[in-house]
């Protein structure tokens, strides 16, 4: 395997700090001289944010190794929905990593839903429906039902935007993972096709099968929102399951 894709959050952090053995076994894989891009559906914190927290942390990380869903979004946006009005629901500012998108609060062309967070309430999340069913352009950064703090397992946006979905009787368009155009992104910037590369994640779903379905080696990790029941009850099989990112390092010397 010549590329790696590795999710961030549960993968090699939770709450932002490392997982154990995840520095180590990343200083290992670069030594052994493959090349990767950190790709995540984080939306509360900027790429520029992301990089400072994993450098001080002590990841040996850049700026442009990392894709994330509201990069990839505000892509889509300025090629799909060129000087649109967008209203944006989400929690963190992400701005930085919006440019060229014209975000608006009232009167949308286009609705983006983001991370969910505190900002996710009845008003907020109606006012969305009630755009979205008088025509707006629907589009989310990902559909990701949970995600692992270190308190435990928090509802993400994907358990409200099925909710919006079916009352508005409207299909979101999916930017983020496990989006075919999301991983095709990633693999372009590193130069590589689907048989070269392998993809890490703790979702069985959107991280592991989904890249599998689009012809990479798939690799999934007992950490972050990992429960045995939603390995049980997955769409597919992974090819690789191990019990962390520190693992890999192993699974790639075999």
């Amino acid at each position: 395997m010549r590329s790696l894709l590795i999710d961030i959050d549960g993968v090699l952090t939770v709450s932002w700090r490392p997982l154990p053995g995840a520095v180590e076994a990343l200083r290992l894989l670069r030594r052994g001289g493959g090349a990767l891009r950190l790709v995540t559906n984080t939306t509360s914190r900027t790429r520029a944010a992301i990089a400072e927290t994993l450098t001080g942390a002590g990841f040996d990380i850049g700026l442009d190794e990392i894709i994330t869903a509201p990069a990839a979004t505000a892509a889509y946006l300025r090629r799909h929905h060129p000087g649109a009005r967008c209203l944006l629901l989400n929690s963190g500012d992400i701005a930085a990593d919006l440019a060229g998108v014209e975000l608006v609060d009232d009167s949308p062309d286009v609705v983006v839903l983001g991370g969910a967070g505190p900002e996710f309430d009845y008003a907020a999340l109606n006012r969305v429906f009630d755009f979205v069913q008088r025509g707006a352009a629907f589009v989310a950064m990902h559909r990701s039902l949970r995600w692992r703090t270190d308190e435990g397992l928090k509802l993400d946006t994907g358990a409200f935007l099925a909710g919006i979905e079916r009352a508005a009787d409207r299909e979101a368009v999916v930017v983020g993972k496990p989006s075919a155009e999301f991983f095709a992104s990633a693999l372009h910037s590193l130069g590589a096709t689907p048989a070269d590369a392998l993809m890490v994640g703790d979702d069985v779903e959107s991280d592991v099968l989904a890249a599998q379905r689009h012809g990479l080696t798939g690799v999934l990790v007992r950490t972050g929102k990992f429960t045995q029941a939603s390995l049980d009850h997955a769409s597919g099989t992974p090819d690789h399951v191990l019990d962390s990112f520190a693992d890999l390092p192993a699974l790639l010397g075999r």
